[in-house]
């Protein structure tokens, strides 16, 4: 297949105009001027010609939850599907991800491995969708958050249990609930802790003894902190809750950023309602600490914890505006959704980038995303692992 188009994002910012790109099975083996990479294909390969279009990297959503429906009520509709049913749904809202231009997303947490069955059928192609890299079922103490995904652990044996049991699964991340959350009415508030230090330090040496990275699910302050002593690769959420407001500590925020952890804020596609919810006092807080977490240089990457209320399934590219509100260059959103959300999930060596031997991961738009983001919702069409997806309207 060989792609051209009136522009190829080739670096950080950096355009290729008048570009190609030459892809075979499901990797990139050719880019650079348009008439040299035609006159290698050769007149027998398929050519998609957008002359005013746009070539970007297949964005990347860090954090997902595919089981979830993002309606009024995610964890009420859970409870309500059988396994089938869950992976039904589940089929439709990958389908809906890629068509919206996302070609590889990390799902923190289901039920009984669906999104690692999901995975399998996406990439033998009975099914379309994004890659997935899955956590299985999310770690958490009796009764703590999403304590119904089936992952209570209480010990350090348990805990090492649990991840060896989603490794052998096929797990390609880990998750940890280090904190509680709003989704989990009964259970821990959002800023309460839920490990001792022993049992996420074993969490943390049972996946990495296996290569695999920890992500920390994270919003009080005391959580964060101790997830970064257990030495997680990611922070999710990352909001600094205390009981009565905010704490962001200069000091761990440092080892945050020295120990190249990367931090997720999970950004909602409808933002621009936490005012509404929250009042604007704390919303505008809120907002100023991601605001400092990006001035300090922490790196952070893209997620919009797509499945939970109000998180539908094609909404990356309108939770972006957040980090333009916040006054970020596009060039560097672009990045989050990209090449930085890829080093973040340990694939920045096979995806993210538009070079040769990646993976053929791409998304071709009208318009000029460094100057307007909104054109990425412009879709013409879709490569994921090499194939090609026409956009189309799905429900979640």
């Amino acid at each position: 297949m060989l792609i051209t188009a009136g522009r190829v994002l080739v670096g950080s910012g950096t355009y290729l105009d008048d570009g190609a790109v030459l892809i075979e099975g499901d990797s990139i083996t050719a880019v650079g001027p348009r008439a040299q990479i035609a006159e290698r294909a050769g007149s027998d390969v398929m050519h998609l010609a957008f002359p005013e279009g746009t070539v970007v990297p297949g964005l990347i959503d860090a954090h997902v939850h595919l089981a979830f429906d993002g309606g009024a009520d995610p964890v009420g509709s859970l409870h309500e599907s059988s396994d089938e049913t869950l992976l039904q749904d589940m089929r439709r809202r990958a389908e809906q991800l890629v068509h919206s231009g996302v070609t590889t997303v990390r799902d923190l947490g289901d039920r009984s491995g669906l999104a690692l069955r999901l995975d399998v059928e996406i990439a033998d192609g009975s099914a379309a969708g994004p890659r997935i890299v899955s956590a299985g079922t999310p770690a958490t103490p009796p009764g703590g958050h999403c304590h119904f995904l089936g992952g209570e652990v209480s010990g350090v044996e348990e805990v090492r249990d649990l991840v060896r049991r989603n490794i052998t699964a096929g797990a390609g991340v880990i998750k940890a609930m280090v904190t509680g959350g709003g989704l989990t009415k009964e259970g821990p508030k959002s800023w309460q802790s839920q490990f001792t230090p022993e049992e996420l330090a074993a969490l943390v040496d049972e996946a990495h003894q296996a290569g695999v990275p920890v992500a920390a699910h994270a919003h009080g302050t005391e959580g964060i902190t101790a997830a970064v002593e257990a030495g997680v690769d990611t922070i999710e959420h990352c909001t600094w809750m205390t009981s009565d407001g905010f704490d962001l500590r200069q000091d761990v925020l440092k080892r945050i950023i020295d120990d190249g952890i990367a931090v997720c804020p999970a950004v909602s596609p409808h933002w621009q309602m936490l005012p509404r919810f929250f009042g604007e006092e704390q919303a505008a807080a809120m907002f100023d600490l991601v605001r400092q977490m990006a001035e300090a240089g922490a790196r952070l990457i893209a997620g919009t914890d797509a499945g939970v209320q109000r998180a539908g399934f094609d909404g990356l590219v309108p939770a972006l505006s957040f980090y333009a509100h916040l006054g970020l260059p596009n060039s560097k959103i672009l990045d989050m959704a990209t090449t930085d959300a890829a080093g973040a999930l340990g694939l920045g060596e096979t995806t993210g980038r538009i070079a040769p031997g990646f993976r053929a991961d791409l998304l071709v738009i009208d318009g000029d995303p460094l100057e307007d983001l909104t054109a990425l919702k412009a879709v013409r069409t879709v490569v994921a692992a090499g194939q090609r997806h026409e956009p189309r309207e799905t429900t979640a």
